[in-house]
């Protein structure tokens, strides 16, 4: 199993739009992502549901895992994703 402690990027956290950005990052991977916050149990970073529940800010650390062929490239994907701040991005795309 590879692990990855990355920083969220966005302001306000992984709420709406910015979690479903990872949740889409994370489904479009060949192997399951998890993701946990603090001492929480991993949930499937695939699941929106789970991924809003964990209720992480910016500027938290969250843990992501995977295990299987390519996990390292996976996690720098995800990683990569978590650590911009959607927030920002997603406001100059509305403009």
């Amino acid at each position: 199993m590879v692990t990855r402690d990355v920083v969220v990027g966005s302001r306000i956290g992984l709420h709406g739009r910015p979690a479903a950005i990872v949740v889409r990052t994370a489904a479009a991977q060949p192997v399951t992502v998890r993701i946990s916050t603090g001492e929480r149990k991993p949930v499937d970073a695939s699941s929106i549901i789970a991924v809003l529940a964990l209720g992480a800010r910016g500027g938290d650390t969250v843990t992501i895992e995977a295990d299987g062929e390519g996990a390292d490239a996976v996690l720098d994907a995800v990683a990569e994703v978590l650590a911009r701040d959607l927030d920002a991005e997603t406001e100059t795309a509305d403009a």
